[in-house]
């Protein structure tokens, strides 16, 4: 992270490597390292960040024999997070236009709108995402390449 960096858009598939075992774990524990001083970072998502997150979360209890109560407690802790939200009704009209343009899904499209709002860039652990929207003017990052 540069000197001048302000804060990030992250969106759930980084977001969720705090609580469950996945690649980028430690990556994205550094990432999320500010919240816990004073730092001057700030997070933002849209909304729609806990759903999703809620959702990962549900197909880990489902399909990994993720235990129910460590979900909830992860879901719990999530939301205590200091991450500044959007509501995605702010968002859709902007995040409709990028996924048609881009042939990404509004969901994603709702964090490059997100991102574009307040002017930072948006980190992922979603390889496909950063390879489509490479070759435009939005700023999307993989996790992985982040030098924290």
């Amino acid at each position: 992270m540069s000197a001048r960096q302000r804060g990030w858009v992250v969106d759930a598939s980084v977001g969720i490597q705090l609580f469950v075992i996945e690649p980028l774990t430690a990556q994205a524990k550094k990432l999320f390292a500010p919240l816990a001083g004073s730092s001057t970072i700030q997070f933002f998502v849209p909304d729609l960040f806990y759903g999703e997150c809620a959702n990962i979360l549900w197909k880990y209890v489902r399909r990994q024999d993720y235990p129910a109560m460590s979900a909830q407690q992860d879901l719990a802790d999530l939301k205590r997070l200091h991450l500044h939200s959007l509501s995605t009704a702010e968002l859709v009209t902007e995040a409709l236009g990028i996924a048609i343009a881009r042939e990404i899904t509004a969901y994603d499209a709702c964090y490059v709108a997100l991102a574009r709002r307040v002017a930072l860039p948006l980190v992922t652990a979603d390889e496909a995402l950063v390879r489509k929207l490479a070759p435009t003017a939005h700023d999307v990052r993989w996790l992985g390449d982040l030098v924290l």
